[in-house]
């Protein structure tokens, strides 16, 4: 077994709480460069800094389907708006909601910080897959006087009638 000098213990001691302190100041001037903008976390195409525009914006849109094919039958009319500063309302047929929407290219949305009202009906289950699909959404296509969402595997997960 052999020993090490205490000198050259000290050394590699000193040596390490050098690297040790080079890594936090990496860590410190990283965290102060100018930061990338904001994107969705669920959806990193669609970007949150400038007012919305577009067909989907300040309309209101009433609930057709639930995934390709399914009727709903709700107490009130599902439905939402999205305002151009991308603050989202409406109904998923038993509660209010609201929340923040962000549009992208490539038809991309995203709709996140979804809160509602949490009142008892007898379609309670409809409704809660009325908010999933909204909070699901990643992609869109208008068609005519319909709104059509899909999944990010690229599934329809709903659709939506632009309201007269």
């Amino acid at each position: 077994m052999t020993q090490r000098a205490p000198g050259k213990q000290r050394g590699r001691l000193k040596q390490r709480f050098q690297l040790a302190g080079v890594a936090a100041s990496m860590t410190l001037l990283a965290a102060c460069s100018s930061a990338p903008p904001v994107t969705s976390p669920a959806n990193p195409d669609v970007s949150d800094d400038k007012p919305l525009s577009g067909e989907v914006i300040d309309q209101r849109w009433n609930l057709l389907l639930l995934g390709t094919h399914e009727r709903v039958t709700l107490p009130e009319p599902a439905h939402f708006r999205i305002a151009p500063d991308g603050s989202v309302s409406g109904s998923d047929g038993c509660n209010r909601f609201t929340g923040q929407a962000s549009l992208g290219g490539k038809q991309r949305i995203s709709i996140d910080e979804l809160a509602t009202t949490r009142k008892a009906c007898p379609a309670l289950d409809d409704a809660k897959r009325v908010t999933d699909m909204l909070e699901n959404a990643y992609g869109y296509l208008i068609d005519h006087d319909r709104l059509v969402f899909f999944g990010p595997d690229s599934r329809v997960i709903g659709g939506w009638r632009k309201a007269n």
